[in-house]
């Protein structure tokens, strides 16, 4: 009896690497690296209006899509990796330990970015490296599940994120110093819950849809990927409008808690509600797409730079927080004090848009033809090498 279409053929030839997939990854890295930069770089304080550099902003705005790729992407890529070792005869307890290993390293990798980076993070913050760890760790559990299981526990995650943040009566608005804040009851636990940068309720959601797409990828089935698109941005748009109502007078009760934060909207996602949480999927469902489609029509080559991004995004992630955050900050912060006799190098908040920009794009093509190079030797001692060799 062959397994059901929407988990994919466990028993067929393991397919080849999709380079889309690849290349998704390395523009969610420069979208990430663009964003943070430009927020750390520019000279946009001091009362200068964001309508005088409407290019800059609206490119750092285009920022906010890369974490929700990322985290959509680990699982699509867990779904590929399950069905890949499978295929080869090698699944069972092998790739569960498989799964909780990488889960663990990337947690790892999280959490030594909480100590490299003191000037954002506290030891018990949690980034998106450790909701992405958490829930590759957890694997072994969510593959057993159907794609519509994976579904309902998705929409289960958002509903649930309601109930969690109106139980810790969470701000509507909160900063870096709050979600690095571990003191307050529940400590660290708190934080990876619901009060992090990227805290498993709501973002897990993400991550189990991106289980179901990869599966509907490998069962060839990729017309799904726009109905789910479809689907969230139906679901997030009948959210709004009922915050629309609500805000009017129409449903009044949708304007004060318990419901507001289901419906509640805004651009910015710290914290996060369900609305912006399935419009921001419905853009990565519909990048996934695009990004599948292309392949098809164009031949994607290892050698391709934004494929090369791809291939190293871990480590340039990792890699431009602790430059660009800590490095190029003067005067430092927790261990990098060190530095402060030496004479600053100091970006932060320094460069003009103009200048800005130029570092973001020459910080980027630097990275991209690096990592061409770095891809002959397999990416050696990078963070992605460092997956491979200790999480097998």
């Amino acid at each position: 009896m062959t397994a059901p279409r929407d988990r994919g053929d466990a028993r067929s030839p393991a397919r080849e690497r999709l380079l889309s997939i690849d290349a998704l990854r390395g523009l969610a890295v420069f979208l990430m690296m663009e964003q943070h930069m430009g927020v750390w770089l520019w000279n946009g304080g001091g009362g200068r209006s964001l309508a005088k550099v409407p290019a800059l902003v609206a490119f750092n705005a285009l920022g906010g899509a890369a974490a929700p790729l990322f985290v959509t992407l680990a699982g699509v890529g867990t779904s590929l990796l399950v069905a890949k070792r499978t295929g080869q005869g090698r699944g069972g307890l092998t790739l569960d330990l498989v799964l909780l290993r990488r889960g663990i390293v990337i947690a790892l990798c999280g959490l030594l970015l909480n100590v490299l980076t003191p000037s954002w993070f506290s030891l018990g913050s949690w980034f998106v490296l450790h909701v992405m760890g958490f829930a590759i760790a957890c694997a072994p559990l969510w593959r057993r599940l159907s794609g519509a299981a994976l579904l309902a526990l998705a929409l289960a995650t958002l509903a649930a994120t309601v109930a969690v943040q109106n139980a810790l009566e969470i701000p509507p608005v909160y900063s870096n110093r709050f979600m690095a804040d571990a003191t307050r009851p529940g400590g660290a636990l708190r934080l990876a819950l619901a009060e992090g940068q990227f805290p498993i309720f709501p973002w897990l959601a993400m991550y189990l849809s991106g289980l179901v797409v990869g599966r509907w990828i490998l069962a060839g089935r990729r017309d799904r990927i726009w109905k789910l698109a479809l689907g969230t941005f139906s679901l997030g748009a009948a959210l709004v409008t009922a915050y629309a109502l609500g805000r009017n007078g129409v449903l009044p009760e949708l304007a004060v808690d318990p419901w507001l934060r289901a419906v509640r909207i805004r651009l910015g996602f710290y914290p996060a509600h369900p609305p912006i949480i399935l419009l921001l999927h419905t853009v990565v469902l519909v990048l996934i797409g695009l990004g599948l489609a292309l392949e098809r029509r164009v031949a994607l080559s290892e050698g391709n730079l934004m494929v090369c991004l791809g291939r190293a995004s871990l480590t340039l992630l990792i890699v431009h927080v602790v430059v660009f955050r800590e490095l190029f900050r003067w005067p430092h912060e927790g261990f990098w004090r060190f530095m402060d006799p030496w004479p600053p190098m100091n970006l932060w908040n320094a460069l003009s848009a103009n200048a800005a920009l130029a570092v973001i794009f020459g910080w980027t093509i630097a990275s991209a033809l690096a990592a061409r190079l770095w891809q002959r030797h397999g990416y050696r001692f990078g963070a992605e090498w460092a997956l491979r060799k200790l999480g097998g």
